[in-house]
C-alpha cells in the first residue's frame, strides 16, 4: 500500500504544456477548482481540455490555457451560459468540438475501457455530424442494420477530481447526489488526482455516515496517481452536502472583467491566499 498524499503544487508539477487534460464535475458542481487554481498559478498551456464545462473551463479559457476544447456544454448552472468561456470562445481563442451529453459520457466509457470508440444513437439526426466532420458512423453487423455514430474514445493525459472524502491510498467517496461520472474520469486517463474536502483514515469516521454505501466509494485506488487534501476545494462551485454552490460570489465572478478578478483573487501564491481574498471580499459585503 503507498501513501500518494500530494500537494496541489505537486500536482502541477505532474502536468506539461500540450497535454490533454480530463476534468471531473458537472457544471458549476464539485469542480476541482482548487487544482485549477493551482495550474493558472503554473507556465502549463496549451492544453486539450475535456470536461462537463463549468467554470474550469471559463479560468482556463481567460487565462489563454486552452487550446482544444471538448465538452457538451459550458454552464454555471444558476447562470446558462459560462460568461469567460462564451467571450473566449467568441474572440476565437481555442478550437471547440461540442458533442451531445451522451455522446461525451460514452466517449469517457470507450476510454475507461481501452477502446477506439463506442457505437451511440445520440446524434443522429441533429447537426453534431455537421459541426464535427471528422466524427463516423458506423453499421451494425447484425441483422438490424443500425447506423450508429461511432463515438471516439476521449482518451486523457491527465484527471482532474474533487470529491468530499478520501483516503491517503486513493480511494474517493463522494456524499452527494450525484458521482459525475468521475470515476470515468480516472480510469480513462493515464494519470489522475483526487482531491478532497478530507482525508480520512476509514470513511465514517469523521463524523459522516457511520455505515458507508459501497457504491458511495467512486473512485478505486487502482486508478488515482495522487491524493490532496483541500478544504473547500471546490469552491465557488457546490461540494454538497459539505456546502452549496457560493452563489454570491460566482455572480461576481460572471460580472466581472477578468483581469479585476484575476488581480483580486488568483495573484496570490497559493490556494491559502484565495481563500482568504474569498473571505475577505464576503466580509466587505456584510
Amino acid at each position: 500500500m503507498t501513501d500518494k498524499t500530494m500537494t496541489p503544487e505537486d500536482v502541477v508539477a505532474r502536468l506539461s504544456s500540450g497535454m490533454t487534460l480530463g476534468i471531473g464535475g458537472w457544471g458549476s458542481r464539485r469542480k476541482p477548482m482548487a487544482l485549477v487554481r493551482a495550474l493558472l498559478r503554473s507556465p502549463v498551456t496549451d492544453l486539450t481540455v475535456i470536461s462537463y464545462g463549468g467554470p474550469d473551463v471559463g479560468l482556463l479559457a481567460a487565462a489563454g490555457r486552452i487550446r482544444k476544447l471538448v465538452a457538451p456544454f459550458a454552464t454555471l448552472d444558476s447562470i446558462p451560459l459560462e460568461p469567460h468561456f462564451r467571450a473566449a470562445r467568441q474572440g476565437g481563442a481555442f478550437e471547440l468540438v461540442e458533442v451531445d451529453e451522451a455522446m461525451f459520457m460514452w466517449g469517457l466509457h470507450a476510454a475507461a475501457n481501452r477502446l477506439p470508440f463506442l457505437p451511440v444513437r445520440a446524434g443522429i439526426g441533429s447537426d453534431v455530424m455537421r459541426v464535427n466532420p471528422g466524427l463516423r458512423k458506423v453499421t451494425s453487423p447484425y441483422e438490424d442494420g443500425e447506423t450508429f455514430v461511432a463515438m471516439p474514445a476521449l482518451r486523457m493525459d491527465a484527471a482532474l477530481v474533487h470529491l468530499n472524502r478520501a483516503d491517503r491510498l486513493g480511494n474517493g467517496q463522494y456524499l452527494g447526489p450525484d458521482p459525475y461520472f468521475d470515476d470515468l474520469f480516472c480510469e480513462a486517463a493515464d494519470s489522475a488526482y483526487l482531491s478532497c474536502e478530507r482525508i480520512v483514515d476509514a470513511f465514517g469516521d469523521d463524523g459522516g455516515p457511520g455505515d458507508v454505501v459501497p457504491q458511495s466509494l467512486l473512485v478505486g485506488r487502482y486508478a488515482v496517481t495522487g491524493v490532496v487534501e483541500c478544504p473547500n476545494g471546490a469552491h465557488f462551485t457546490s461540494c454538497v452536502p459539505d456546502y452549496g454552490r457560493d452563489e454570491p460570489f460566482q455572480k461576481l465572478y460572471a460580472t466581472t472583467p477578468w483581469a479585476e478578478f484575476a488581480e483580486r483573487f488568483l495573484s496570490g501564491p497559493d490556494e491559502k491566499s484565495y481563500q482568504s481574498a474569498v473571505q475577505s471580499w464576503h466580509e466587505e459585503q456584510k
